[in-house]
């Protein structure tokens, strides 16, 4: 941990729509040896209940989504862009049958609460405040759960509290 150093919340500059839905971050919730991760490119950034949150979906399909549900903290870990084909690959494969640090190379950590990996550039820390399962009948816009949700598998919607950021130290 010590190629990070953790910065306020606020002190964040990059733009969300970016970061989230450009860029992508791997959704990480577990500890030690006993963690999962997967890709993500849906999620949002604001304030509720007088507090900073992330919020993310997750498909009961899987494997990161027992582990959010196990666990009360997760993390979201950006990226450079020249991590963009392991980004790929841990939104391809599942952790029930490919152990993806050791394919890809990630290094994982224990932050206070969870785990992330070193190789990030950003590491946003939240606690599980809220949870949701997505209700088809209330997407309003026509085609939306038909085009996204061919097979019916729904996103739970987890709101964490940002308890913790992390920002990689420029190298001089």
């Amino acid at each position: 941990m010590n190629a990070f150093v953790p910065v306020n919340v606020l002190e964040i500059t990059d733009n969300p729509f970016n970061i989230i839905g450009k860029e992508w971050m791997l959704v990480t919730a577990g500890e030690n040896n006993i963690y999962n991760t997967m890709t993500a490119s849906w999620g949002a950034f604001g304030v509720l209940w007088n507090k900073n949150t992330a919020t993310i979906f997750v498909r009961p399909s899987r494997l990161t989504y027992s582990f959010i549900e196990k666990y009360e903290y997760f993390t979201l870990s950006f990226f450079e862009e020249n991590y963009r084909e392991i980004l790929n690959f841990c939104g391809a494969n599942s952790g029930r049958n490919t152990d993806k640090a050791g394919k890809t190379g990630l290094t994982p950590f224990s932050t206070l609460n969870s785990i992330a990996f070193k190789e990030a550039r950003l590491i946003i820390e939240c606690k599980k405040i809220y949870s949701a399962d997505l209700i088809p009948k209330n997407i309003l816009q026509a085609g939306i759960a038909e085009s996204n949700y061919p097979v019916k598998d729904y996103h739970r919607i987890y709101i964490g509290e940002i308890v913790s950021c992390l920002k990689r130290k420029q190298e001089v």
